[in-house]
């Protein structure tokens, strides 16, 4: 696959300097480009690593002067989203149910979908047009999934979720399982809360591999339009999480936990139970949220504080060793002169 400087210009929404007619054949990053490949430049500390750079051309910011041929946009990153969207289109599913899957009776197929050897879809669900279900998925009874959703290998779904339009799930994801929810008997054994909720994932979500995402105890757990989840999260029962939020790895959200809209939680930030996260707030890594954060708040550390703060705080750590010493120092002298001050 081909296409000229202009032709990317007008796919990214940039201007072109240079020649417009240069043909480009891929996209690389700055280290691995070719002679014919377009690559990027997001920073300009990095134009030492374009002047090596074997690139025909590069997608640059609208600020920058390069040595060569270049897309000029205002975001390089969302153009690189674009440019790797045109040069390595998504293969195309074989359309159809393979003989070795198993659709239950009653399932209804709404229009053509993709399902791989080893599919299992239980009774009472339904699939949009364009839902393509790979190899070893498990799709429980009465589910519902929208249009062009996309079930990687080994994604189990459990009954009564409801899956919207455009969604992608990776491998290993778990949708719909057990919230944890234990209470002691009058012999002091654990007896399980039956989880007779549901979880509801709305359009535009991707969830990465081996996320877990329980059902409510009663209700609904939901996911809402174009969140993001990255792999290896935890989401219990209950849980909210507003639209256009980012989950990074290796978070864990405890039960009832209410996430606005445009949250940014980082990896391996754990929060507790039935807290509030505003809008527009962002949780550092290894954070540990035990309260409500207020929207647009930058919090940071365990437990965590405010952002400025725990900076402040971050500061003072490596004096900390020469502040016990002086302060060792001082209670020695002070004891000497209240010997000295007791012998007068």
């Amino acid at each position: 696959m081909k296409a000229t400087l202009a032709q990317l210009a007008a796919l990214i929404g940039g201007t072109v300097q240079g020649n417009p007619d240069l043909e480009i054949s891929g996209v690389a990053a700055l280290e691995d480009a070719q002679a014919g490949q377009i690559t990027f430049l997001a920073r300009r500390k990095y134009l030492s690593l374009l002047a090596r750079s074997k690139a025909s051309a590069v997608v640059v910011g609208s600020d920058v002067t390069v040595d060569r041929p270049s897309l000029r946009v205002s975001n390089p990153y969302l153009a690189l989203s674009k440019l790797l969207a045109y040069f390595h289109p998504p293969a195309v599913p074989r359309v159809g149910v393979d003989p070795r899957a198993f659709v239950e009776e009653g399932v209804v197929l709404e229009g053509d979908v993709s399902i791989a050897p080893f599919v299992w879809v239980g009774k009472g669900s339904r699939l949009g047009a364009g839902v393509t279900l790979h190899a070893g998925v498990s799709v429980g009874e009465g589910v519902t999934i929208g249009r062009d959703t996309i079930l990687h290998s080994n994604v189990s779904i459990y009954p009564g979720v409801t899956i919207g339009q455009r969604v992608i799930v990776h491998s290993g994801a778990v949708l719909g399982s057990d919230g944890f929810g234990f209470v002691r008997d009058e012999g002091g054994r654990h007896r399980k809360i039956p989880q007779v909720g549901r979880v509801v994932i709305e359009d535009d979500v991707e969830i990465g591999a081996n996320v877990c995402i329980d059902r409510a105890t009663l209700g609904i757990t939901v996911i809402e339009r174009g969140t993001k989840i990255d792999n290896l999260v935890q989401i219990a029962h209950n849980v909210k999480i507003g639209e256009d939020s980012i989950i990074v790895a290796q978070v864990g959200i405890s039960g009832s936990v209410t996430i606005g809209k445009r949250v940014t939680i980082a990896g391996q930030a754990g929060l507790a139970d039935h807290l509030t996260v505003g809008d527009g707030s962002t949780i550092g890594g290894g954070s540990g949220v035990a309260k409500d954060v207020n929207p647009g708040e930058v919090l940071m550390g365990a437990p965590a504080i405010p952002h400025t703060l725990w900076r402040r705080v971050q500061a003072c750590v490596p004096q900390l060793p020469e502040m016990v010493r002086k302060l060792q120092n001082i209670e020695k002298r002070l004891r000497q002169l209240e010997q000295q001050k007791e012998k007068d």
